[in-house]
C-alpha cells in the first residue's frame, strides 16, 4: 500500500497478465509480480489500485488480481519490518475493510522472508 502519487523508485515492465506497464517500487513487488505472472489461476493482474474514498487520504492496494473464476484476489506487499509500525497496521486495515465491503474474501499479504 502507497500514497497515491508515491516518488520513489520505480521498475516497469510489461507482463501479459496486464493491461498497462506493470510499476513496481520494491522487491517484494517485483518479485511478487512474477509470480503471479506463472500462476495459472491468475487471469488479469492490475498494479496500483486507488482505494477511493479512504478518511486518511489518497491510497493504492498493491496487486488487485481476477481469478481464473472471476473472483478478485488482493495482495499488499510489506517489508516484516514495518509490521510492527502503527500506522502500517492501520494502513492495511483500512485496505481489508475496503476490500470486504466490496465483497473482496481473498485479501492477503505478501512479506518479505525472515532473516
Amino acid at each position: 500500500m502507497r500514497k497515491k502519487n508515491y516518488k520513489g523508485r520505480c521498475e516497469k515492465r510489461l507482463l501479459p497478465k496486464c493491461r498497462e506497464i506493470c510499476k513496481t517500487y520494491d522487491k517484494i513487488q517485483f518479485v511478487y509480480a512474477g509470480i503471479l505472472q506463472g500462476n495459472e489461476d491468475i487471469r488479469e493482474i492490475r498494479c496500483n489500485i486507488l482505494l477511493d474514498g479512504l478518511d486518511m487520504g489518497e491510497y493504492t492496494s498493491d496487486f488487485v488480481c481476477t481469478k481464473a473464476d472471476g473472483s478478485l484476489m488482493v495482495r499488499e506487499c510489506v517489508f516484516r519490518k514495518y509490521l510492527s509500525k502503527p500506522l502500517t497496521v492501520k494502513l492495511l486495515e483500512e485496505s481489508r475493510n475496503y476490500w470486504e465491503r466490496r465483497g473482496v474474501t481473498d485479501w492477503g499479504l505478501v512479506v518479505d522472508e525472515e532473516k
